[in-house]
């Protein structure tokens, strides 16, 4: 095995040679530590808890003060916008007059005017077209579906802690495959595929502590892949705050403190029926390394990369998820 150095520590500088690099076929074979009945038990465990009927649609960036952003979340027609004074607003995304598609409406003056006939949303009720529950975090915008979720609402979405917004590069990618949520959720909350899934980001993964304590949570050493023989070596911890969220934190080893949310989106079916479901995953970075300052100020530069590299891994991720589907659905799903 390798000896690669682990995170208990940080160097004097963020990357770190492998010194004797395992090839991929020789490193410790995962599949007897990833337990389906382990996977299950803590997608199980996310299920149960609260959500509050929110649902995350997308990034804070992609509302812009002219045009709106429209999803379908669980078969509803949503759309989002701007007022005036850039709070959002949001809510049915038909319009009430003929059912015209307002995602398509341009935004004036923080009023979104229909492009078929001119009626006119300010936010708030108006010719039978009622104002949905919505929130922007600053990263992510939310809305709320009490007709969907069927749970006790919350006042505001169960937003994960994260680095404070000075001070890191907050990035989003937004992915979408023919699955459900839950699939996407057990994605991630199998961290042992790793190192054999993903060889060209990450090395040297071994999952230390399973879901244990308060934070039912997996602890996890891994070295990101930079170049050739450079790595950064980090302990993770990834946590299920809810039922369609998954959080991988870094609490050692360079970055500490950043983030990576997994939001698993229902949108609703296809033409075959099958499900689909959007992934909207944000990624906060942080750092008190000196250098850092420089980061957040490239961060234009950066967001593409960060959301370049999210999609390549999830295009590997939304393969596992959308096979964990087929399987479920033929009753063939092991464990």
């Amino acid at each position: 095995m390798d000896d690669a150095p682990r995170p208990a520590g940080r160097g004097r500088y963020p990357l770190t040679l492998r010194r004797r690099p395992v090839a991929w076929e020789r490193q410790r074979p995962t599949w007897r530590d990833a337990a389906p009945g382990v996977i299950a038990s803590a997608l199980d465990r996310a299920k149960a808890r609260p959500s509050g009927n929110w649902y995350a649609v997308g990034a804070s960036r992609q509302v812009g003060r002219d045009r709106p952003l429209g999803r379908t979340v669980a078969g509803t027609e949503v759309v989002l916008w701007r007022a005036a004074d850039g709070r959002l607003r949001g809510g049915p995304g038909a319009c009430p007059h003929l059912g015209a598609p307002l995602k398509d409406s341009p935004v004036r003056c923080g009023t979104l005017v229909c492009h078929w006939h001119g009626l006119a949303l300010d936010g708030g009720p108006f010719a039978g077209w009622e104002p949905y529950p919505v929130f922007d975090d600053g990263v992510l915008v939310w809305v709320r579906l009490d007709q969907v979720g069927g749970e006790e609402p919350l006042d505001r979405p169960p937003v994960p802690e994260r680095p404070d917004a000075a001070a890191a590069v907050a990035a989003v990618h937004t992915g979408v495959g023919r699955c459900e949520p839950d699939d996407v959720v057990a994605n991630r909350l199998d961290p042992w595929h790793g190192a054999w899934f993903h060889p060209y980001s990450f090395v040297d993964l071994t999952v230390t502590d399973g879901p244990a304590g308060p934070s039912d949570a997996f602890t996890v050493d891994v070295s990101f892949k930079v170049a050739g023989r450079l790595v950064v070596p980090v302990r993770a911890e990834f946590t299920a705050p809810g039922p369609r969220t998954v959080v991988m934190r870094i609490t050692g080893g360079e970055g500490a403190g950043s983030v990576v949310e997994t939001h698993a989106t229902p949108l609703g079916t296809d033409a075959s029926g099958r499900p689909r479901t959007a992934v909207v995953e944000a990624i906060v970075a942080a750092s008190d390394r000196p250098g850092f300052a420089a980061a957040r100020a490239a961060a234009p530069l950066l967001r593409p990369v960060m959301r370049a590299a999210a999609g390549r891994l999830w295009r590997d991720d939304m393969a596992y998820a959308e096979r964990r589907w087929e399987l479920r659905r033929a009753g063939r799903l092991p464990g």
